[in-house]
């Protein structure tokens, strides 16, 4: 096993348990991944994968590979941060990963602002809920929500994340007897804030998305619990005076500890630090509009 490129596709497709998924992941099409499979078995005479209608499923074979397969996918990694960590260009590829709420309201309206201070600097944005690796270096800055970020990962806490409890001129409208409510589709029960504010309340509408949530405030369909920096964007959505359960989680801007000494990196997330922390105050809850 001599070709790291094939080696990649084996631990897709080891991974994720399907052509598809493997093609998505590698960003190339599902005919490439079934050819560079069908022709690495080939190659060493084994059969790395059971095809089965549930997916493919490793043999003995692939399993006996499988922990050599992830050490070389670390040190390939490892060498491609070290040559990339001393790079004193302010030129060249540079990935950005966060959320499309973030991107929208916080990147895109600044990135001109980035684009003429360093010309020659690709940047790219990758637009995803996930948490993208950054060890292996899919993307090389994440902005992202979390309670504490990986010792792997360095960076800065630019803002604590701040919930309310949100409604709408439309909702109020409504004169209801009892409240209505929106919560997330997977809540099992009903959430802290309900049973202390509102016990009596009839669930109107279950969501798996925040900007449908939103929307649905906004609509009038009933009342949720919202980040501000997102709910106090919206000019229909009006902040009720109550106190709710609150996540701990921060806004960080997060890399890789061996990507520190990277120029194009450096000057993007110091950007971005000093970008976010002039919204600070919208993350925190502190531009909200009051019923």
């Amino acid at each position: 096993m001599n070709d790291w490129d094939d080696l990649r596709f084996f631990l897709a497709v080891a991974r994720e348990g399907s052509i598809s998924a493997a093609a998505a992941l590698l960003g190339v099409n599902h005919s490439t991944v079934s050819r560079r499979i069908n022709g690495y078995e080939k190659k060493h005479g084994v059969r790395l994968f059971e095809r089965l209608h549930s997916g493919y499923a490793m043999t003995q074979a692939a399993e006996n590979i499988y922990q050599h397969a992830l050490h070389i996918e670390q040190h390939t990694q490892s060498v491609e941060r070290d040559l990339f960590g001393v790079d004193n260009r302010l030129q060249g590829k540079l990935c950005i990963t966060a959320y499309h709420s973030t991107a929208k309201h916080f990147l895109l309206p600044y990135l001109p602002e980035f684009n003429r201070r360093y010309p020659d600097i690709d940047v790219e944005l990758f637009i995803t809920t996930a948490v993208r690796d950054l060890a292996a270096r899919e993307a090389d800055i994440a902005i992202r929500g979390t309670l504490k970020p990986p010792d792997y990962l360095v960076g800065k806490k630019v803002a604590e994340f701040q919930h309310g409890l949100y409604t709408s001129r439309a909702y109020q409208q409504r004169e209801l007897t009892r409240h209505d409510v929106v919560l997330w589709r997977d809540d099992p029960s009903l959430p802290e804030w309900v049973s202390t504010h509102c016990p009596d309340a009839r669930v109107a509408l279950r969501v798996d998305d925040v900007a449908t949530m939103i929307g649905a405030v906004q609509q009038g369909i009933g009342m949720a619990r919202l980040p501000c920096w997102l709910a106090d964007l919206q000019p229909e959505v009006l902040r009720l005076t109550v106190d709710v359960e609150q996540s701990g989680w921060g806004l960080w801007v997060l890399i890789h500890a061996d990507l520190r000494s990277t120029a194009r990196v450096r000057v993007c997330r110091d950007f971005l630090i000093d970008l976010l922390e002039d919204h600070k105050d919208l993350f925190e809850g502190r531009q909200s509009r009051y019923l």
